[in-house]
């Protein structure tokens, strides 16, 4: 059940669709899903102010198609709707999930950050940054919790990786599925510094954008390897400190097949 709440915030009026916690399976997401409004005209959605936090993934919600209708995975405050080894390896600074371990406490198996709620096809449109070692990050989906050498919150299943290792992985199955052979990726990311991205994850295929530039376009071709899983952000296994940041992770399910970040190329 949706229920309209009317909001006046300056002059614009714009409705937030929230969901109800009992007609929702993943009620601990519920209070995410409000921090995107729909407004009901176009006046509307030109002066309605950006959502907190304000960074770029939040003001790429003006470039979502009308029938796409984007959710918050993160609200900014804390990991409601997320599941992991929050102690020692995730929280919350000023606005941002952190990923971080010492060399005492370094993971032996990579651990992620995982969505409550399960997803299939979707958009992702976020901005993470490597702040220490050379180790990859990466965004997990279509695949499941995995419990193994004792780390109950590792991955069983796709891995889009950046930055260092870019690339596909599928992982405990079939390894490295697609590299960035051509260097795009490398070339369009930045190692220690904001990276923008999307991901379009539709039937067997993953679109990969980094700021600006498609780098990855990979259709799997065992589409029965491509189900419905939890997002998980990772934090690699290692030896020494590292330290990842996340931000934004604003969502839509089914959308449509197109990519809303490609920068188009000015000619010289």
């Amino acid at each position: 059940m949706l229920l309209p709440i009317a909001l006046l915030v300056g002059a614009p009026l714009f409705v937030l669709d929230v969901v109800a916690a009992d007609d929702n399976p993943a009620a601990e997401n519920a209070e995410n899903t409000v921090v995107v409004g729909k407004c009901q005209d176009a006046k509307c959605r030109a002066d309605k102010p950006a959502s907190p936090p304000a960074d770029w993934s939040h003001r790429q919600i003006e470039n979502f198609p009308e029938e796409e209708t984007p959710v918050s995975l993160f609200n900014g405050r804390d990991l409601s709707g997320w599941e992991g080894h929050l102690d020692p390896y995730w929280s919350v600074e000023d606005g941002v999930i952190v990923a971080r371990n010492d060399e005492d406490n370094a993971p032996q198996v990579s651990t992620y950050l995982l969505t409550k709620k399960p997803y299939r096809n979707f958009r992702l449109v976020f901005e993470s940054k490597l702040v220490e070692s050379e180790m990859h990050s990466g965004i997990a989906l279509w695949g499941r919790k995995y419990d193994i050498d004792g780390e109950a919150f590792s991955y069983q299943g796709h891995l889009v990786m950046y930055p260092s290792g870019y690339g596909f992985w599928d992982l405990y199955r079939r390894n490295l599925i697609y590299q960035d052979k051509d260097g795009a990726a490398r070339a369009a990311g930045h190692q220690h510094d904001w990276n923008k991205m999307e991901i379009l994850a539709i039937g067997d295929r993953i679109r990969h954008v980094i700021n600006g530039k498609l780098v990855a376009d990979w259709t799997d071709p065992q589409p029965e390897l491509c189900g419905r899983g939890p997002i998980g952000l990772q934090l690699h296994s290692n030896s020494v400190p590292q330290e990842v940041h996340f931000r934004g992770l604003v969502i839509s399910e089914d959308p449509e097949d197109t990519l809303i970040t490609v920068e188009e190329e000015v000619a010289k």
